[in-house]
Formats: structure tokens, C-alpha cells, sequence
């Protein structure tokens, strides 16, 4: 006698007791993952680009402090490079566009001063250093003067006591490191590392208290 045959005799794929089975409910099923909200996302960015930020002040205040002479250095290399960027773009203006010929004379002047003076930087690193010096120290001059001007001609401009004092400031700043170039830029390589490291902290204690207050925004924002 022989026994009954056991199970289904069609294959796996004809078995339908999964259709029979209980499904999810209908809502967890469609559930979707929550979606980041833009201001879930910028939140979250903004405190890394501020910390990234700190780390990178950081950073150049330190190298700065610690080699002073190879900062200025590249400082000059650096304005060097600038000088000889802005006299091309100026001779190109000179040339390219159509301006007056007294416009075109001066924009020609300017580059090829530019150029020539850019060229000067990379004779070697004292020269480079001289003449962002009086670069800086021309500027401030100038800008001293026209501040100064400004705010004891305008009667009515806010905090014009203050806007005097740093007119003066900065014109008898201007004169100093226009008397003595290298030492006011060793002065100022140092003021600018110390200011540097002074912000990268800053910016990185920001940074930890923003990534404290991003958590506590809600991811749908």
C-alpha cells in the first residue's frame, strides 16, 4: 500500500500562502525616510564651514607666529603676483574696450606700472617686502586723509568723533610704515598672527556651540 503523496506537487512559485498572510499596515508600508529640510541643512553646514574657517585661522596665525620671515616672504611673492594679474586685466581694458583714449591712456599707464612693479617683486624677497610696505603704508596715508576730511565736513555723520580719531590713526600709521617699511611690517606680520590665532579660536568655539543648537533643529525644517 502505497502512502499519500506529502505537499503541494507544483513548485515554489505556485505557493500562495504569502499572499494569505498578514501584511504591514498600510501606512508603514508607503512610509517613506524622513527628507533633510533646507534649514535642517544649512544649519548643519553652516557650523562646519565655521569651523573649518577657525581651523584654517588657526593654522596660518600659528605658521605665521612661528615663521615670521617666511610670511612675509610669501606675503610678497604673493603681492607680487597680484600686481602683475592686475596690470594684464588693465592693459586687456586698455585695449578691448571701447573707452575714451584718455581712459585707454590711463588704464595702459596703470598695467604696464603694475606689471613692471610685479616684476620687481621677484627680484628678491627684500624688495617685495618694500614695496607692500609702502604700498600699505600709501593707502592708509590716503585713506587717513579722505576719513579725516569726510567726517569734519559732515556734520551729521554717526560716531564722528570716532571716525576722526581713526582718520588720525591711520594717516600717522600710514606715515610710519612709510619711514620705516621693514621694521612696521615685522610689527604687523606680528599683530596679524596674534589677531589669527585670536579669531581661529574664536571661530571655533562659534563653531561647537552652532553644532549644539543644529542638533536641536528638526530634520523636516
Amino acid at each position: 500500500m502505497t502512502e499519500a503523496p506529502s505537499g503541494s506537487p507544483w513548485g515554489p512559485e505556485f505557493d500562495d500562502r504569502r499572499a494569505h498572510a498578514p501584511r504591514p499596515p498600510h501606512h508603514e508600508r508607503d512610509r517613506e525616510p524622513d527628507l533633510e529640510g533646507p534649514l535642517y541643512t544649512l544649519s548643519k553646514a553652516a557650523w562646519q564651514v565655521v569651523l573649518l574657517t577657525g581651523v584654517a585661522s588657526l593654522v596660518l596665525g600659528v605658521l605665521v607666529l612661528v615663521w615670521p620671515g617666511a610670511s612675509l616672504f610669501a606675503a610678497g611673492i604673493l603681492f607680487g603676483v597680484y600686481l602683475l594679474i592686475s596690470g594684464v586685466f588693465q592693459l586687456v581694458s586698455a585695449f578691448g574696450t571701447h573707452k575714451a583714449t584718455s581712459l585707454r591712456v590711463l588704464a595702459f599707464i596703470s598695467g604696464a606700472l603694475s606689471i613692471v612693479l610685479g616684476l620687481f617683486c621677484f627680484r628678491g624677497p627684500m624688495q617685495s617686502i618694500l614695496l607692500l610696505a609702502l604700498w600699505i603704508g600709501i593707502g592708509w596715508l590716503i585713506r587717513g586723509i579722505t576719513q579725516t576730511l569726510a567726517a569734519l565736513h559732515d556734520q551729521t555723520m554717526p560716531a564722528r568723533g570716532w571716525q576722526i580719531f581713526l582718520g588720525i590713526v591711520t594717516f600717522v600709521a600710514g606715515i610710519v610704515l612709510i619711514d620705516s617699511p621693514f621694521r612696521s611690517v615685522a610689527v604687523l606680520t606680528l599683530v596679524g598672527g596674534i589677531w589669527l590665532v585670536a579669531v581661529g579660536v574664536v571661530e571655533i568655539i562659534t563653531a561647537i556651540r552652532m553644532r549644539s543648537r543644529a542638533q536641536q533643529v528638526p530634520t523636516a525644517l
